[in-house]
C-alpha cells in the first residue's frame, strides 16, 4: 500500500487539506473558504466550530479526490494563522467567544497600558517581540477580561487557550474526549508568553498579562517522534506556524537562508541557526523550528500586515474585479501606477515601524488615474513592504541576500514577481511547488515517523520553477521607493487615541 503525508494548512481566509507522496509531489489537495466577521472597524473574527467543520470537509474531499483512505497516510502534520485566538471549554469542545484574528486592533489599550510602563519593547529581550496587537497574548487578556464567565472557567482549569494549530490538533485527536492540548515552539513563540531561552511558558509574562498557566497548551516540538496524539489511527506528528512551514517547505535550512511567502500578508524569515538575533530594525525575533530532541533554531521575521488583503478588498469591498488573478490584467493596461501609491495600513503598519495608530492611504491621486493605476499601486505596494523588511533583516543579520525564495497565492502574478525583483535589484526564485506552508508541515510530520530521514532529503526535493532578474534601472528604482518612503509617513499616526 503506496504511504503518503498529509498537512491541514488552517489559514486566515481558507482551509485546505494538502496530500504530498515522498518526492513532495502533490498528490490531491481541497480547500474551502470560511466567512470573515468584523464586528466594528479594527475587529476581525472567525467562528472556530466552521473553521473545525471545514477541516473535517476537506480531509474527507481531498482524500476521496485521490481514492485514498486514512490507511494510506503515514503522518499529518498541521499548519496555521498564527497569533489568532481561541478560548473553549475543555467538556463541551465549544468556544466562549469568536476566534480573534491576527488582523485584529481592538488590544491597542492593553498594549498602550503595558508599554507606559517600559515602553513598546518592555518584552523584546525575553519573548523577542514588541507589544503589539498582533500576538495572541493580550487577545487572550481581552477575553478573560470582557467575556463573561470566562476567567472564572479559567481559574475552574475549564478554560483552554490556543492558537488554531492547538484548535485544530485538539478537535483532531479526541476533542472532550482526550484530545491532545498541545502547541509547538514556533506558535508559541507568537504568544509574547513564551521565554525565547528556556522555550517554556514564562511567570513573569502570564503574570503581566494576567492568563493563567492551566489554559495555556504543553509546548512541544514541531516534529514530534513521540506524537501528539491520532486521526483515525494516523499519527498527528507536525505542527508550525504558518510562516516557520514555509521556511521549512522552501528548505531554508542553513543560517542566512530565507523566504518570502505572499498570502494574506507577507512574511520574511531567514533562518539564524542555533542564536538568537536581537532586532534594532523593527523585526521579531522567533522560532524556525525544533526537529525531536536536536536543538531549537532561531529565526529572524519581517511581518507585514496586507498583501493579498488588498487585493481581495479591491475584489469585495469596491468590488473591482470578480476574481482576485483578473488584477494582473488591469495592472499590466497600464506602464506605471502614473504617480500614486497605496499603503494599505488597515491594521496598523507591522515591520519594521509597528505603528499601531497608522491607517491605510492612496497618495497622489489626480483625475489621469483609472482603476488600472490602482490595481498596480496596489500590487506594487507589496513589493515596496517587502524591501522595507529585507533591508531591516540584511541590517540586523549582516547578511546580503543574493537571492529571494517566494511561495505562496501572489507568487504567480508575474507583474508584481518582475517589480519586487526591479525593486530589491535580486533575483526572485520560485520553487516549483509554491504552496510551501503545507509542504513544511507535512515535512515535519512526516520526519517523525521516518518517512523521511534527515534534511538531505528534504532538500534534494527542491527545485526552481521560475526565476525574475532585475530589469529597473538604479535610477528609476531610487525615486520610486523614496516616493513609497513618503507615502509610508502620511499614514502614520491617523488615529488620536
Amino acid at each position: 500500500m503506496s504511504k503518503y503525508v498529509g498537512a491541514v494548512d488552517q489559514g486566515t481566509t481558507s482551509t485546505r487539506f494538502m496530500v504530498f507522496d515522498h518526492e513532495g509531489n502533490v498528490i490531491a489537495i481541497h480547500q474551502m473558504e470560511h466567512e470573515q466577521i468584523y464586528p466594528k472597524p479594527g475587529w476581525v473574527e472567525h467562528d472556530p466550530m466552521e473553521v473545525w467543520a471545514r477541516t473535517q470537509d476537506v480531509m474527507s474531499e481531498a482524500l476521496k479526490k485521490a481514492g485514498l483512505t486514512p490507511e494510506n497516510l503515514a503522518a499529518i502534520g498541521v499548519t496555521n494563522q498564527r497569533e489568532t485566538t481561541v478560548v473553549w471549554d475543555k467538556n463541551t469542545g465549544k468556544p466562549y467567544y469568536n476566534a480573534i484574528v491576527w488582523q485584529d486592533t481592538r488590544t491597542d489599550k492593553i498594549c498602550n497600558e503595558l508599554a507606559a510602563d517600559g515602553g513598546q519593547d518592555r518584552f523584546r529581550e525575553k519573548v523577542g517581540l514588541p507589544l503589539a496587537t498582533y500576538f495572541s497574548g493580550p487577545k487572550i487578556k481581552w477575553i478573560l477580561d470582557n467575556v463573561e464567565g470566562v476567567r472564572a472557567a479559567a481559574e475552574r482549569g475549564d478554560a483552554l487557550f490556543g492558537n488554531m494549530d492547538t484548535w485544530v490538533i485538539w478537535n483532531l485527536t479526541g476533542g472532550p474526549n482526550g484530545g491532545a492540548h498541545v502547541t509547538d515552539v514556533t506558535n508559541a513563540s507568537r504568544t509574547m508568553l513564551m521565554n525565547l531561552k528556556t522555550l517554556d511558558w514564562d511567570e513573569d509574562m502570564m503574570k503581566a498579562l494576567d492568563v493563567p498557566r492551566s489554559m495555556l497548551p504543553e509546548i512541544r516540538p514541531s516534529s514530534d517522534p513521540a506524537i501528539y496524539g491520532t486521526w483515525n489511527g494516523v499519527p498527528v506528528s507536525g505542527d508550525l506556524g504558518d510562516q516557520q512551514a514555509a521556511t521549512v517547505g522552501q528548505a531554508c535550512f542553513e543560517p542566512g537562508e530565507a523566504k518570502n511567502t505572499y498570502g494574506t500578508g507577507c512574511f520574511m524569515i531567514m533562518n539564524t541557526g542555533a542564536e538568537i538575533v536581537p532586532s534594532k530594525s523593527g523585526l521579531l525575533t522567533t522560532l524556525c523550528y525544533k526537529f525531536g530532541d536536536a536543538p531549537a533554531v532561531y529565526a529572524l521575521e519581517g511581518s507585514i500586515a496586507i498583501t493579498g488583503a488588498l487585493v481581495q478588498w479591491l475584489r469585495d469591498n469596491l468590488k473591482f474585479f470578480d476574481f482576485s488573478h483578473h488584477i494582473e490584467d488591469y495592472a499590466k493596461a497600464v506602464p506605471d501606477s502614473g504617480g500614486i501609491y497605496i499603503v494599505p495600513a488597515f491594521s496598523g503598519l507591522f515591520a519594521p515601524y509597528w505603528q499601531s495608530d497608522a491607517r491605510g492611504v492612496i497618495v497622489g491621486l489626480t483625475r489621469f488615474i483609472t482603476k488600472n493605476h490602482i490595481s498596480r499601486a496596489a500590487l506594487e505596494a507589496t513589493a515596496y513592504q517587502t524591501r522595507e523588511v529585507l533591508e531591516a533583516m540584511e541590517k540586523d543579520s549582516g547578511v546580503s541576500l543574493k537571492a529571494l525564495k517566494v511561495d505562496g497565492g501572489m507568487v504567480y502574478n508575474d507583474l508584481l514577481m518582475q517589480f519586487q525583483s526591479d525593486i530589491l535589484n535580486v533575483p526572485v526564485v520560485r520553487p516549483v511547488v509554491a504552496e510551501t506552508t503545507a509542504l513544511g508541515a507535512a515535512y515535519a510530520a512526516g520526519l517523525a515517523v521516518g518517512y523521511w530521514d534527515n534534511l538531505d532529503d528534504l532538500r534534494a526535493n527542491w527545485q526552481m520553477a521560475k526565476t525574475w532578474e532585475p530589469q529597473m534601472d538604479e535610477a528609476t528604482r531610487a525615486k520610486l521607493y523614496k516616493g513609497w518612503l513618503k507615502a509610508v509617513q502620511r499614514s502614520m499616526h491617523w488615529l488620536d487615541e
